[in-house]
Parts: C-alpha cells; structure tokens; sequence
C-alpha cells in the first residue's frame, strides 16, 4: 500500500459532516445518506436506548471486526472510519483487493450515551471495556452478540488516548500507539498474537515513513476484563489502535489522517496474507510512557521575595459545554524542576508569574492565562 498515494487521496474522501472531538450519533446519521441502505445496520440500543449501528462492506473470505468509541470521549478512529468508507464507497482501486479479499463488519460508536456526554464511561457509569467478562451492560452484550455471529477471523479494537503520553521515556510524543494484548497471565507469545504483532510491525515500518519515533507500544499486562485481552483468549488476532497527539492538533484531524492510513494498512497487511513469521519487528517499537504535560511554564517565581524557581505544569481538562468540547488549562504540578516535557513550553527566565493581582496559584487552579511581568500570556490551545 503507497503511502504517498494515501495521502494524496485522503482530502478527497475526508468526511466534511465530522470534525474536531465531539462526535456524536447524530453526526454519523447524517453520512449514512451516502452509503446503500444494505450495508447499515441497527444492531442493538444503548443504556438509555439510543441506537448502536454497524456497516458492512466487502465480500471477501477473511472476516474482520472493527468498533470505535468504546470509550465515548475517544472519536478519531471514528471519524478516520469515516473516510475509509468514502474511499470504499467510491471504489478505489486502493481498496480494491482489502474488500475482495475481506468482509468488514464496522461499528462506529459502541457507546452513544457516552458520546453524546463525552465520557468515557457508558449511562450506567461502566467502563465498556472492563465489561467483557461480565457482560452487564447492553452496550457489551451487543458487541458480543456481533462477534459470535460474524466469527470474525480478526478483530480491530479502536481507541484514543490522552496527551500524556511519550514513546519511552523520551521527549517524542506517542501519536499513535498499537498494542497485540495478552490472551493470558503469562503473557506467552501465541500464533494468533503473533499475527497480531507481525501486523502492527507492519503498521509501525510504514508509518515510521511519516511521523519517525512518534510510534509506541503499549505494555501487554493481562486483564481478561478488556474486550481486547478476551478475543485474543478466544485465539482471534486483535489489535488495539490509540490515536494520540500531534503538535497543536488539539482537534485531533491530523491524527485523524494518521489513523485512516493505520486502519488501511492493517487491512491491506490481512487481505495480502500475513504470517506469524516477523512478529519480532514489533519488538521495536518502545512501550509508551507518561512523559508529557499540556504546557510547562519553567523558571517562574511566584513571588518578589522567592529566591527558588519552580517550573508549572498544566494539564487540559476536556469539558463539553453547549456541544462542543472546550480545552480548559488546571495546574497539576509545581515543582523545582520538573523532569518532563511540555508539548508548549514557556521560559519565565526568573519573572514573577501570576494569574490576576493578588492570585494565587494552586494545584487544581484554572488558569486561562498568566501573567509574566505584566505580558499575558494564553494557555489555551
């Protein structure tokens, strides 16, 4: 598969209905108009009964089971699904050969409800994804159900993740990271995790091509719980996707790009034949680490008579408010010298900072912007 020719067909089949983090049911119903009515499903109702949908495209052998937003705060694999199936839809000659070869059975938002409040948790206050064992939820149930009737022969577990994370403990953000999860306690390298791996080592040398060293790898630490864990128990290759950060890409549509050329190229690896056999490239690929904050103000005092510097890290919390998620700064740490890395780093070369007069600046504050020798200074993305 050509990265240079994903690239040059992605602004054409990008989904202009789908932008920025919220997204919602309401968003995916207004592209389906563009897709046959066959392929489109109402496969299950959520907690608070909204509806779960999947797509179906290809008529190939090998099966493949996809599902986004598990986590309902977690929406750019599905907006990159999204201009995946603009590209099918169009009969690329690109895709061709993944959908002869393959049947896809995608659902797009496993959890409406907490899309549509922007959590991660489902109405019932459940983590979708420590759910698998016990099944509570309906959200999970329908998942289940999915795969016992399409038998997937592999499964694609899509997911975001938070901006603090590194690849090793390095100043390279992780802006996508992958992961073959255990299928038990000890971890045993097994042919289907294998395939799994031989897959991602894929991914990983393709897009090294476009974004080198900003690739990680989660551990494998074993939790039968995790959706990901139990298909791999049932000997199914799974593959945990996570789109991460890029510099100022706070809307994640950069990422976005990244993961329709990630979601492609695992498919175009299956559809081609992969084999357990360079599983070991994987290997390569340094496990994530916490290594970020949002912004890092460095060498600050926080008052005349303070002969220390301190650095101030500062963390976005992500607050939806009147259906769009706003970036709110809130300190999380002062220290004399903080051994981590800022994607915005701020060098207060020894000046007072404030947030107003006579402010204060405590861990937990909000903080909109700063004050360094009266230059104000914004915090927000």
């Amino acid at each position: 598969m050509n990265l240079e020719l994903l690239n040059a067909v992605f602004a054409s089949v990008k989904t202009p209905e789908l932008f920025g983090r919220y997204i919602t049911n309401s968003h995916i119903e207004k592209c389906f108009n563009k897709f046959l009515e066959s392929i489109i499903s109402r496969i299950g109702l959520s907690v608070e009964e909204r509806p779960i949908y999947s797509l179906k495209f290809g008529n190939g052998p090998i099966k493949i089971l996809l599902w986004s937003q598990m986590h309902g705060n977690e929406s750019t694999s599905t907006k990159a699904l999204f201009d995946c199936f603009n590209l099918f839809k169009n009969g690329s000659k690109i895709t061709e050969h993944i959908l002869n070869k393959c049947t896809l059975v995608v659902i797009p938002i496993l959890n409406p409800d907490g899309a549509e409040r922007y959590t991660r948790i489902n109405a019932n206050l459940i983590d979708l994804n420590r759910d698998a064992q016990d099944l509570s939820q309906p959200e999970s149930k329908v998942l289940r159900e999915v795969y016992n009737n399409f038998k997937p022969d592999f499964c694609f577990n899509l997911h975001g993740q938070r901006t603090i994370f590194s690849t090793g403990e390095t100043n390279n953000v992780a802006t996508l990271s992958f992961l073959s999860p255990a299928q038990d306690k000890e971890r045993l390298l097994t042919p289907n995790r294998k395939v799994a791996m031989a897959i991602i080592g894929e991914l990983n040398a393709m897009l090294q091509n476009e974004i080198p060293n900003n690739i990680g790898r989660y551990d494998d630490g074993f939790n039968l719980n995790c959706v990901g864990d139990t298909f791999q128990n049932f000997g199914v290759p799974t593959l945990l996707y996570e789109a991460g950060h890029f510099a100022n890409d706070y809307d994640r549509e950069e990422v976005r790009r990244l993961m329709f050329i990630a979601i492609l190229k695992g498919l175009d690896s299956i559809s081609k034949g992969v084999t357990e056999v360079n599983y070991k490239a994987y290997f390569d690929i340094p496990e994530n680490e916490k290594c970020f904050y949002d912004i890092i103000i460095r060498n600050a005092k926080l008052n005349e008579s303070d002969s220390n510097l301190v650095d101030i890290a500062i963390q976005y919390d992500e607050v939806l408010i009147d259906g769009e998620i706003q970036f709110i700064p809130k300190i999380s740490e002062i220290s004399k010298s903080n051994s981590k890395f800022g994607h915005k780093e701020i060098n207060a070369n020894g000046r007072i900072l404030q947030m107003t007069e006579n402010s204060v600046l405590n861990l937990g504050n909000e903080i909109d912007f700063v004050m360094l020798n009266n230059e104000r200074i914004s915090l927000k993305p």
